[in-house]
């Protein structure tokens, strides 16, 4: 280790999933969402990795995302962008060529009155967010777009609330009111690209896919059903490593942390690593998280404090000071998922790599090789 910690990103693992998720959907374009830094990932790595993988489009949710993608050199894929803008923020999308997500007529009037662009209508089929909820109005923004010189009709979509809950029926109420529009929209005659689907649809329907899917948490490795990647022919894409800083002996009724939330039962060892909720792993993971050192699994003991956590080692473990800690990756057939960390907290896995923080540093490699 050259530094406290690192998040080690395979950018090599996010073109593999790409093409797996977009295999899952045969004859649909793939749009890799490379939001919140690409999950945590790194968004311009993560974004070249997925057209490297095959996807044609990205998508952000800020204008500045997309700002910063076009500054990187990625100047010909379409960027969508998906979350609301303002005034100003709407300027620097369309300064940067950006896809603008519309669900009224003033938003329309704002894009013609700046000169125009691609614009997408969003129709909200229940996920009670973005969007009109009203497909007679939509289809009305439709025609306004299509009237209008200046602007570029491009998409219509949805988002969908529980793709990720498998056997629920509101998913298919909401794909039902989709399709529906849809038909409509073909049927008049409108040149549109429809898309709804997430990486949890792509995996869950086929009827979902339509012209292009949205694959963002999938493509990390990251698996959209919260259980196991593997079970979608995926592979995590980050591992967060630290290193053992000291090794110390510890006395049964010794203790280590604040607040003395680890007391030793027996004589043994502990290790402490220098990662803490200053770089993202949660103080909720007091007492209730595990490492991988050589291979092994050990409990991680004590309070997470900002800077440091610590390893109980037992009685004779053999670790060393310098040696490699894993919270999250996979040694000697181990393995430490985002899912588990998530259920330990009782959030979901895509919080686990969004909240690692800027003090961590972000190192590139392909399967290893330095990129």
């Amino acid at each position: 280790m050259t530094v406290r910690a690192q998040a080690r990103v395979n950018v090599a693992a996010i073109s593999r999933n790409v093409a797996t998720l977009s295999a899952a959907a045969p004859g649909s374009a793939a749009c890799a969402v490379v939001k919140a830094d690409g999950y945590g990932h790194g968004a311009v790595a993560a974004a070249r990795a997925a057209l490297s993988g095959g996807a044609t489009w990205i998508a952000v949710v800020t204008a500045r995302e997309a700002e910063q993608l076009r500054a990187a050199g990625l100047t010909e894929p379409p960027i969508l962008v998906m979350g609301a803008l303002s005034t100003e923020e709407l300027d620097i999308a369309l300064a940067a060529r950006a896809d603008i997500v519309v669900w009224t007529e003033g938003m329309l009037d704002a894009v013609s009155a700046r000169g125009g662009g691609r614009v997408h209508v969003k129709l909200d089929t229940g996920m009670g967010r973005l969007g009109t909820r009203d497909p007679v109005r939509a289809t009305g923004l439709v025609r306004r777009a299509e009237a209008d010189p200046v602007l570029e009709l491009v998409g219509a979509m949805t988002h969908f609330a529980t793709a990720d809950e498998r056997g629920d029926a509101f998913f298919g109420e909401q794909l039902g009111r989709f399709t529906a529009w849809v038909g409509e929209l073909r049927a008049a005659g409108v040149n549109v690209i429809a898309h709804a689907a997430n990486s949890a649809a792509v995996l869950r329907d086929p009827a979902s896919h339509f012209d292009l899917v949205r694959v963002g948490v999938g493509i990390y490795g990251l698996d959209p059903f919260g259980v196991d990647p593997a079970a979608q022919g995926l592979e995590p894409a980050l591992e967060l490593v630290s290193w053992a800083a000291a090794v110390k002996p510890i006395a049964a009724g010794e203790s280590a942390g604040y607040g003395r939330r680890f007391v030793a039962s027996t004589d043994g060892w502990v290790a402490t690593v220098p990662v803490g909720y200053g770089d993202g792993w949660r103080r909720g993971l007091t007492n209730n998280a595990q490492v991988l050192i050589g291979g092994r699994r050990f409990p991680q003991v004590g309070t997470v404090s900002m800077d440091n956590v610590t390893v109980d080692l037992g009685p004779g473990t053999g670790v060393s000071t310098g040696d490699e800690v894993v919270l999250l990756g996979a040694r000697g057939g181990e393995r430490i998922l985002a899912e588990d960390v998530a259920r330990a907290l009782g959030t979901i896995n895509y919080e686990i790599t969004c909240g690692l923080l800027p003090r961590v540093p972000r190192i590139l490699h392909a399967d290893g090789a330095p990129v």
